[in-house]
């Protein structure tokens, strides 16, 4: 016994220096002054765009890159500047603005307890919008928590978005979610869920059974850089990689995982696109706050997917200007100048600015549609609260508490059901 406790120790090398836990900073917090100078924005229009048929490997250096088109006076330039018509620029336009004005009602809606949850997505509305306008309305969406602008782009209707964040007597998934979980079967939008990158095994199973059943629809999904180190996420890249999946693999990195900075997924030893070249898949780093890149890329990626050329890794390289929730208070772990300084500026005004430098947008015109938007969302929001909000009573009827799991009601269940009803009708018996 005493030689195995000997051979279990060790002793200190001294010539030898100790080992050290590397435990990733942010370069600033609360208080401190915001230094970008480690980013590197490269010039708009330089970044090479490849072949839709080209090997995923001629796509390596881009994932170190920033596929830009949008120049700093508005201009679009480069090869991946996708030449959309005024009429479609303007329309990508009034959706990102709509999700804004939805986006800040909802927020205030939650302030004063008609919710109780709410989770913004300001600064990356391209990242949603922009890449809804360049897929197929049918294709299948596997989303994260920031893509109500995929939903509006696609018209779902604002009022059942409201209904679901109310849990009201309205809500067609009948309060079992968390608010802003939506999905919607009519326009290809798979249900939300707050579990982190659960979303992205089913984008590329999902993928896998549309290319066995020989269909021409691709899936796309979203996922924030944190949830780049979940192991779903990793699952995904290995089986979308071996069977060539038709799939795009979106993250969006906001540089934010609630209170953690990007740094704790890897972002300080390389970029998130990178992860693409070790799966040997195609892979591409996005200004995710140029809503023509964003645009440029998703449509570069789905086309590559939908000719059987494979799935594509986007890391939308943006910002996230809110708290990551209602929860959250992000004054607490960053600084209060990070948002204002943010380099890449902000994806609204980006396009409003190129479509006033086209002649066919002003400030008038902005402002106007500023305020048409958030008079549409307050018609709707008032709509929904006659449905009920949190705490006033209009919920769902209390018999769907038993239902939609089976089939057929098993007989404990329907027993438990007429004695709720029973204990109820004793308890509240005006209701």
């Amino acid at each position: 016994m005493a030689d195995d406790n000997k051979s279990a120790s060790h002793e200190v090398r001294s010539n030898l220096p100790p080992l050290e836990l590397h435990v990733p900073q942010p370069k600033f917090r609360p208080g401190d002054p915001v230094d970008y100078s480690h980013i590197h924005v490269p010039e708009a229009g330089k970044q090479a765009r490849p072949d839709i048929a080209a090997d995923a490997k001629e796509t390596n250096e881009l994932v170190y890159d920033l596929v830009r088109v949008l120049d700093d006076d508005g201009k679009a330039v480069g090869p991946w500047n996708p030449k959309l018509s005024t009429d479609i620029l303007i329309n990508m336009l009034e959706k990102m603005v709509l999700v804004r004005a939805f986006d800040e009602r909802l927020f205030r809606a939650q302030r004063q307890g008609k919710t109780s949850f709410y989770m913004k997505c300001r600064g990356e509305e391209a990242t949603s919008v922009a890449a809804a306008f360049a897929l197929a309305s049918d294709d299948m969406v596997f989303p994260s928590y920031r893509q109500q602008g995929v939903l509006i782009t696609r018209g779902y209707p604002l009022i059942e978005m409201v209904n679901q964040i109310f849990s009201n007597k309205g809500d067609k998934l009948k309060g079992r979610q968390l608010p802003i979980m939506y999905c919607s079967r009519e326009h290809s939008f798979f249900t939300i869920s707050g579990n982190l990158a659960t979303q992205y095994p089913q984008a590329v199973g999902w993928a896998m059974a549309s290319a066995i059943k020989g269909d021409t629809r691709i899936a796309a999904t979203w996922c924030g850089e944190g949830s780049t180190a979940e192991g779903d996420f990793h699952s995904a890249c290995t089986f979308a990689a071996v069977y060539n999946a038709p799939v795009i693999l979106n993250v969006v990195n906001n540089q934010w995982a609630i209170s953690s900075f990007s740094g704790f997924a890897g972002a300080e030893r390389t970029t998130f696109a990178a992860r693409a070249v070790g799966y040997g898949i195609a892979g591409l780093r996005v200004d995710g706050n140029d809503p023509l890149a964003v645009y440029a890329a998703t449509s570069w990626a789905a086309e590559r997917a939908r000719t059987n050329k494979g799935p594509t890794l986007i890391e939308h390289f943006t910002y996230r200007t809110e708290g990551h929730s209602t929860s959250d208070d992000p004054s607490a772990y960053r600084s209060a100048d990070e948002s204002k300084d943010w380099p890449l500026g902000d994806p609204v005004n980006r396009l409003k600015q190129h479509l006033i430098l086209l002649g066919v947008w002003d400030d008038e015109r902005h402002a106007a549609l500023d305020k048409q938007m958030a008079e549409t969302v307050k018609d709707v929001a008032k709509a929904a609260e006659k449905n009920g909000v949190l705490g006033h009573g209009l919920h769902q009827p209390f018999a769907t508490m038993f239902e939609d799991v089976f089939e057929e009601l098993p007989w404990h269940l329907r027993e438990q059901s007429e004695q709720a009803d029973r204990e109820r009708a004793i308890k509240w018996p005006n209701r």
